[in-house]
């Protein structure tokens, strides 16, 4: 295999709830809610970085996609980490997720490896990492 991974989807519980969440109160580029005309296709997508895609889509559509049992979100199974070129860019994106409705789980602060981080949860608890990392070159 030949990994390229072009899009990451995460389950919702509410949908709107959630393109308000990231659309209205984080910014990222969308042009909302589509797909409602097919079953289990009502769906969000928001362009990242490097022809990368976001996707929301609500838990029930992705279990019965997905033939699994639906089942409670996990708040530790993974993080989606936001690298970005200062300290105080840290500080700002934790600002803007937290007046958007994120529940900041741990305050950006300096970490063990010489980077600073912070963490926040979306309305449906899914984990973002933002992150000034020193050694690595963040987005201008």
């Amino acid at each position: 295999m030949r990994p390229h991974v072009t899009l990451i989807t995460l389950a919702v519980d509410d949908l709107e709830r959630s393109l308000a969440f990231y659309r209205d109160g984080l910014g990222l580029p969308t042009q909302g809610i589509m797909g409602t005309e097919f079953a289990l296709g009502a769906v969000a997508f928001f362009d990242l970085e490097s022809g990368l895609k976001l996707a929301l889509w609500p838990r029930t559509s992705l279990a019965t996609d997905t033939g699994l049992p639906l089942s409670p979100p996990g708040t530790t199974s993974f993080s989606l980490a936001h690298n970005v070129a200062s300290m105080a860019e840290v500080d700002a994106v934790m600002g803007q997720a937290e007046r958007a409705g994120a529940r900041v789980v741990k305050p950006a602060q300096p970490t063990f490896w010489g980077g600073y981080a912070g963490y926040f949860q979306d309305p449906d608890g899914h984990l973002w990492e933002v992150a000034f990392n020193p050694d690595l070159v963040g987005p201008a």
